[in-house]
């Protein structure tokens, strides 16, 4: 792979047009230019921290391991502890004056790290909004199920979006629409509260109704109450297993009583 061309500090690929951008400076290799080093993208190279040798000032404001001061050290001091503690020398805050540096276990600091956002990706919660549909002469028990369906997003920390939907004559009593949703907005007002007040839109008429719990709450209160079900069918299991046990026992000292009774008397 031979460099294209050179530009603005970085190099361009012969063969997949890929820009790169170097650390180090050049040397002549068969009339081309070659990077002295191995290549760093620019986005590796803006987002992780330097380390060891790539920290190119003349001096650093050291911390430990355990963070202690140390104070201003040259950086030839700074990476000559590093390697007496088997540690990196990391680059923690560039821009300070001297730049700050830590003695830590780089690869170990990396997989903390990528652990940490993937269980903070993991317990995000994102704000989902369901929907529910309705006619403005639903039937009772279709009522009543559709609100069951409302009351369990909301516990589940969600917002509902509540559609009304009008159809030929109907179009000409919105009345009917709005009661409805004043209703159903009264029904669970313990545990949602009127977001966006009813409006018509065409054929329809839409209410957003929002809960009063956040989404991580909510899925805390759901996962605790999944723990004390877990726990409770556990103690159930347990106390079963006991009563086997003691029945199976008295079944075996039933069954030793009746052998001995039959077992014929010596004379």
């Amino acid at each position: 792979m031979y460099p294209r061309g050179l530009t603005g500090g970085g190099l361009a690929c012969a063969s997949c047009g890929a820009f790169f951008v170097w650390e180090s400076g050049y040397d002549r290799f068969n009339g081309h230019e070659r990077p002295q080093g191995g290549p760093i993208s620019a986005e590796t190279r803006f987002t992780e921290p330097r380390i060891n040798d790539r920290i190119r000032v003349p001096e650093v404001r050291l911390v430990g391991p355990n963070g202690e001061q140390v104070g201003i050290v040259p950086i030839a001091k700074a990476l000559d502890l590093a390697r007496e503690s088997d540690l990196d020398l990391v680059e923690v805050a560039p821009t300070a004056r001297p730049p700050v540096a830590k003695l830590m276990d780089y690869g170990k600091f990396k997989y903390e790290s990528a652990m940490k956002a993937r269980e903070a990706r993991r317990n995000q919660a994102h704000t989902i909004i369901k929907e529910i549909k309705l006619r403005p002469k639903i039937d009772p028990h279709d009522y009543e199920t559709k609100k069951g369906h409302v009351v369990r997003f909301l516990k589940g920390g969600d917002k509902v979006k509540v559609t009304i939907m009008f159809r030929g004559r109907e179009q000409s009593r919105p009345e009917l629409g709005y009661r409805l949703l004043q209703r159903l907005a009264q029904d669970v007002s313990e545990l949602g509260f009127v977001e966006s007040n009813a409006k018509q839109d065409g054929r329809n008429m839409i209410m957003v109704i929002g809960p009063h719990k956040k989404k991580a709450e909510a899925k805390a209160e759901q996962a605790e109450a999944r723990a004390q079900r877990n726990a409770a069918r556990g103690e159930q299991s347990a106390e079963a297993e006991t009563a086997e046990a003691e029945t199976a026992e008295v079944e075996t000292a039933e069954v030793e009583a009746a052998e001995a009774a039959e077992e014929p008397r010596s004379e």
